[in-house]
């Protein structure tokens, strides 16, 4: 090992803190976390069962001790608000495994796995008890950040109205009418449009986005905070399939902002979220958010931000600054629940070896096994980690074969995040009522990978 990697391995030792697996483990974050806006925790892959395990744990601390009032995460918000009507104890006829069938679009693991079961039914139990003991204001919630879901949030749209405005709710169908067909396949809108096979219906789907805001559905009185809760949500679903029918059409034709247009409206539906949460409670109302690290990570720290691209981290730094606290993840082998291609079947595949000059294989060459580091303020391993390495992201899909281009960037550390959490080794995410291909033991062309 060099005199230089000596050095930055050493300054990394004298800071770690090591995971023993007790309470105590995150006890520096939650110190941080003491009146912030926003806690943002990622994760280095969407398939790895420590990232999601270890983010439970600091989002139950966050809520039990802090008084945090919603989880606000990577997925669509009609599929997370049945988890949202679950944990506020509003859907007793289902269970938590029943309501997460609700995730059928791929990748189905990403949320319907065993981790969020376990979190949903502990927040489910958490607001029964507070409710019953007259200790919260409001049940904590779970709400989706993604744009993904445009006809599925139409129909959401149209479900609302038909309760609340029968009238209006034919003028939204109307309205709607232009994505039917693209209801399962919502990519395709932005290539029919584009080709000239199908017209934009970017105007009447503003228009019916204007026209929620401009009647402004509250039904406090008629059902009291949950009715309150649907009104938003409709409104939500409306802004939802506005924002994904300017995603689909941008991201067919290629250009690259449609990056930027997803990650602006997952951040001001985060934003939305605060305010809801604020006039409900009638005060600020802390939301812990669960995306990739490439989301919450802050861009201007990354390669990222030569390309023009932003993120929801970054645009929470600029917005506000020291109460936003950015925790990424970071792992170094193992395995990983990820896909070979989109819409692939769901593997379990051998995570490689880090490559050299990267985070991974410095934190790889520290003693301990699992620690976290606090990357706030200046000491001798803020410095020598500031210098840009490559850092591993992998999401739904992960390709060894190609992992130097496909799943590595250059970031720098302590501008990128507050807190970094690594495991040397991790093992694979275990999806509900999905059947996940084993690699097996027999070592291929492509070992150790596991393709």
């Amino acid at each position: 090992m060099s005199r230089a990697r000596n050095r930055i391995t050493e300054a990394i030792e004298e800071q770690a803190v090591p995971l023993a697996g007790s309470d105590a483990d995150f006890d520096a974050i939650i110190d941080a976390a003491r009146g912030k806006s926003v806690v943002l925790i990622g994760e280095a892959s969407h398939g790895t069962r420590e990232f999601y395990a270890a983010r439970a744990a600091i989002t139950q601390r966050l809520i039990s001790e802090l008084g945090f009032a919603a989880v606000a995460v990577e997925a669509d918000w009609p599929d997370a608000y049945a988890i949202n009507r679950h944990v506020w104890n509003a859907s007793p006829e289902r269970t938590a495994r029943e309501t997460l069938q609700v995730f059928r679009r791929f990748p189905t693991w990403m949320w319907a796995n065993t981790e969020v079961l376990d979190f949903m039914d502990w927040l489910a139990v958490f607001n029964r008890d507070a409710q019953a003991s007259g200790t919260a204001d409001r049940p904590v919630g779970f709400y989706g950040l993604d744009l993904y879901s445009m006809g599925r949030s139409a129909e959401a749209v149209i479900e609302y109205l038909d309760r609340h405005d029968p009238g209006a709710a034919e003028l939204a169908r109307e309205r709607y009418a232009c994505l039917d067909r693209f209801a399962d396949e919502p990519h395709l809108y932005g290539q029919a449009v584009d080709y000239g096979l199908s017209q934009s219906c970017e105007k009447a789907i503003t228009a019916q986005l204007m026209d929620m805001h401009g009647k402004a559905y509250r039904a406090v009185d008629e059902n009291g905070l949950l009715g309150d809760e649907e009104a938003f949500g409709a409104a939500q679903n409306a802004k939802l399939v506005r924002d994904a029918e300017e995603y689909y059409r941008t991201m067919f034709s290629g250009r690259p902002s449609s990056w930027n247009l997803r990650d602006r409206h997952m951040f001001e539906t985060l934003e939305a979220l605060r305010d809801h949460l604020g006039q409900q409670l009638g005060k600020p109302a802390g939301v812990v958010v669960w995306a990739h690290n490439s989301h919450i990570g802050n861009a201007a720290a990354t390669d990222m931000s030569q390309r023009g691209e932003f993120n929801i981290g970054q645009l929470a730094k600029e917005k506000h600054g020291g109460e936003a606290l950015l925790i990424g993840f970071s792992t170094a082998v193992g395995e990983v629940t990820a896909a070979s291609d989109w819409d692939a079947p769901a593997e379990r595949k051998r995570v490689r070896p880090p490559l050299e000059g990267s985070y991974e294989e410095l934190f790889f060459a520290v003693s301990h096994e699992r620690f976290l580091l606090d990357l706030r303020g200046r000491n001798p391993m803020t410095e020598l980690l500031m210098q840009p390495r490559i850092q591993r992201a992998i999401g739904v899909i992960y390709r060894p074969e190609t992992e130097r281009q496909s799943h590595y960037f250059f970031s720098s550390l302590p501008r990128q995040y507050d807190f970094i959490i690594h495991y040397d080794e991790t093992s694979a995410l275990q999806a509900l009522d999905v059947t996940v291909k084993d690699p097996g033991g027999e070592a291929d062309d492509t070992h150790p990978s596991g393709l």
